[in-house]
């Protein structure tokens, strides 16, 4: 049940941010402080990622937990009964169909030789730096093939 009543729930709803978010933000001058170069929030790439680095065919999503349904079957709920009746009809709809985007965004990656990353928010929260020596290990990765190549 919500607290919130349906305009005071609008308001909040309406102003969270679809890019430049804080986890972001934090990424890319971690990235920019590794000497990593790269664009942001590139509309020409399919599925806008949050990050390209083109010279290395390298997209980069930063993923919001709620939005993008972290733990969508057990995210507090015990049963999925529980789950489908704390979410209105609207959420659940929007929520399943970003999953559903993100994974044809994945794909389309794949088949075109494209190498995605995916951090959910909570994690570069916590683990930014793990995940920055991810991405710089995937570069390193991509550098050894084209060397060998």
């Amino acid at each position: 049940m919500d607290i919130l009543t349906p305009e005071q729930r609008h308001k909040c709803m309406s102003h969270i941010r679809s890019s430049d978010t804080k986890p972001e933000v934090f990424f890319r001058k971690a990235l920019w402080k590794w000497g990593i170069r790269y664009r942001k929030n590139v509309k020409k790439l399919f599925g806008t990622p949050d990050i390209a680095i083109k010279k290395y065919k390298i997209v980069i999503f930063i993923d919001g937990d709620f939005w993008h349904g972290h733990d969508w079957k057990k995210r507090h709920f015990s049963s999925q009964e529980e789950l489908l009746s704390s979410y209105s009809i609207f959420w659940q709809k929007k929520i399943k169909r970003n999953i559903e985007r993100d994974k044809e965004v994945n794909k389309y990656y794949h088949k075109h030789k494209w190498t995605i990353l995916r951090f959910w928010t909570s994690v570069t929260e916590k683990k930014l730096n793990e995940c920055i020596i991810k991405t710089i290990k995937k570069i390193n990765q991509i550098k050894k093939l084209e060397i060998l190549s």
